[in-house]
């Protein structure tokens, strides 16, 4: 028998996560991890101990498919509280298995053959193969350094009658970019223009910096019924291994999506999910100080980033920083994180792996501060070795 005959064609269009295989090289030559963005701090007490409490009430069964009314019921309040909408936590929120599963869940959803998405690029790497696994065809558009801005008639040439959704993850991963209310007014007149939906990524919703607004797409007129938002409790929880996120969508796009997430993982884990209900009722000191600690953090890898040679694209949300590689004289990023992982001993990700055409991320590196300070610091002091090449 002729295995490959027997593969797929879909899997073959794309690799394994470059950003996991950071981790596991990281892991292999003791290098400080400051690729894959999870925080190496302890999550809040409060919200672990509702885990804990929630076991051991043995909330340890299935709940409904959905999300738990207690979750689905925090989320439209805090939907509520950010947008000024009534969203029904019956009809309008669907809790998947991580942001992860919800736009994959949400494309499959609304996805049929001959459809187009539109990604702006650099993207978060999973964006490529969700479409591809969804059978959607994809245009990019440039998200362009130092400020990450993209041309409109670039934006407008990609939108066609195929056009079934755009994509859009602000605060972005991995540049940093938040989205402005100008830029989101004109992906929404074309959204309408062109009759598509917006599936908006917001999971660093809370992470902003430098007083920038977080502008949701959903709010601006006539895009109440058209986006999809997805959101998670990984980021702004410090809980990545949870898996526990989800989807806020008019009622009938709700309906298939919850069908897709229904065949695709039956539903979150319970106890986690009820844990995830009190973190969203937390204080707004949370989110001021979630904000504030983060800025501190980017403030100190920026510095020693930047004393090392490499050049900053200062970040105006998220927790990653990305750098251009080109002074270093490395013939392209994958040679260079080779270089640092296994000689400097700092793990970061190469540019070209948030590229359709990775030779457009040839010369960058994505690093990620949601670590203690002293990670920041042991990463700093290593990447001072690097001065010896300049």
């Amino acid at each position: 028998m002729q295995i490959k005959q027997m593969i797929s064609s879909k899997p073959l269009q794309f690799t394994e996560s470059v950003i996991r295989e950071m981790t596991r090289l990281a892991l292999r030559h003791d290098a400080v991890n400051l690729s894959q963005g999870f925080p190496d701090f302890p999550a809040p007490w409060e919200v672990k101990q509702a885990a804990i409490q929630a076991i051991n009430d043995e909330r340890n069964q299935y709940e409904i498919t959905w999300g738990s009314k207690n979750l689905r019921n925090a989320i439209a309040e805090i939907a509520k509280l950010l947008t000024g909408f009534d969203i029904d936590p019956e009809k309008e929120v669907t809790v998947c298995c991580g942001s992860t599963e919800s736009m994959i869940a949400s494309l499959l959803a609304t996805i049929n053959p001959d459809d187009e998405v539109i990604v702006f690029e650099p993207y978060y790497e999973n964006y490529g193969p969700d479409a591809i696994l969804s059978g959607a065809g994809r245009r990019y558009v440039k998200l362009r350094p130092p400020g990450w801005s993209f041309d409109h008639k670039e934006l407008e040439r990609a939108f066609n009658r195929n056009t079934k959704a755009i994509i859009i993850n602000t605060p972005n991963n991995p540049t940093g970019k938040v989205f402005q209310r100008d830029e989101l007014e004109l992906i929404a007149n074309l959204c309408q223009r062109w009759n598509c939906l917006a599936i908006t990524d917001e999971i660093y919703d809370h992470i902003l910096y430098d007083g920038t607004e977080h502008v949701r797409i959903m709010t601006l007129e006539g895009m109440r019924d058209r986006t999809i938002t997805i959101n998670s409790l990984s980021k702004t929880f410090s809980v990545t291994g949870w898996r526990v996120g989800y989807v806020i969508a008019s009622p009938e796009l709700t309906n298939a999506i919850r069908k897709v997430h229904d065949f695709l993982t039956v539903g979150a884990a319970a106890p986690l999910q009820e844990a995830g209900a009190l973190a969203l009722r937390l204080s707004d000191e949370y989110y001021r100080t979630l904000s504030a600690q983060y800025a501190k953090r980017r403030d100190l890898l920026l510095k020693m980033l930047t004393e090392s040679g490499f050049r900053c694209y200062k970040p105006r949300g998220a927790y990653y920083i990305m750098t251009d590689i080109r002074d270093f004289g490395f013939s392209n990023d994958v040679e260079f994180t080779q270089y640092l992982i296994k000689e400097i001993g700092v793990a970061a990700v190469p540019g070209s792996s948030f590229y359709c055409n990775p030779k457009d991320g040839e010369q960058q590196l994505r690093f990620c501060f949601c670590k203690k300070d002293e990670t920041l610091e042991e990463a700093g002091r290593r990447l001072q070795k690097l001065k010896q090449r300049q």
